[in-house]
């Protein structure tokens, strides 16, 4: 069995290290002896709507998502949401995740259409949130950390990842973290989110590996230490938000 990942913009969303959340997938299905293949695309590149089972978009600055949203208006954002509508999966952090929405409006320049496939809008405000970030969710507990000025509010389409319990997570109002439609993920979690957050990285792997190989029951992997890792960021997280 084999995955194929796409990884995103790299040389311009992934500013805050969320490149570990793709070495993290690509290790994860490794150690269950499926064999990964790890793919760039950016800006300026043609898309292969066809190949990847799992899109990576991470965060980045403003003025890189003026390029990224300019490429996403063009062939390259049809590519995408044809993927996506074929099955592929997504994970999406902070700028992605805010790009996947209808628009991202800045604080002082003109809104920058997204692509549309979740039902979320965001809008930039004047203060920066950035801390420690634990929210509970259906499948186990969110940990990471979030740095981002961005507000982002979902519609009746796209359902909250997880309920804020530290942190400010999509907006610091409604108490909602990321948001969930389909297969496709985006969280405001920088950094080391998928290491801390195994179970999450798992439900990508079975999502992704369905679209070519069918329903997948992934075998357990020994996740003592992650597990202990994340519940030691969830008591520093509590103790110093």
């Amino acid at each position: 069995m084999d995955l194929r990942i796409a990884h995103l913009y790299p040389d311009l969303m992934s500013i805050y290290g969320d490149r570990g959340n793709v070495l993290a997938l690509a290790q994860r299905a490794r150690w269950r002896d499926i064999a990964v293949e790890v793919r760039a695309f950016t800006a300026g590149q043609t898309f292969d709507a066809e190949w990847p089972d799992l899109w990576f978009f991470g965060g980045g600055q403003d003025q890189g998502q003026d390029i990224v949203g300019a490429d996403l208006a063009g062939p390259n954002g049809d590519a995408l949401k044809a993927s996506l509508a074929n099955g592929a999966a997504a994970l999406t952090i902070c700028g992605g995740y805010q790009l996947l929405g209808h628009e991202y409006v800045p604080e002082n320049a003109a809104a920058i259409p997204g692509l549309g496939v979740l039902d979320v809008r965001t809008r930039a405000g004047s203060v920066r949130f950035v801390g420690n970030l634990v929210a509970e969710t259906p499948d186990g507990v969110l940990v990471g950390f979030e740095n981002h000025s961005g507000r982002t509010y979902l519609g009746p389409s796209a359902k909250p990842l997880g309920t804020v319990i530290v942190g400010s997570g999509n907006n610091s109002e409604d108490k909602t973290e990321g948001a969930v439609q389909g297969k496709i993920i985006g969280t405001y979690s920088h950094g080391s989110c998928l290491p801390k957050n195994p179970w999450l990285a798992d439900r990508l792997l079975a999502w992704a590996l369905e679209r070519r190989h069918g329903p997948q029951q992934l075998a357990p992997l020994d996740d003592r230490e992650e597990k202990a890792a994340s519940e030691q960021a969830v008591e520093v997280a509590k103790a110093r938000p």
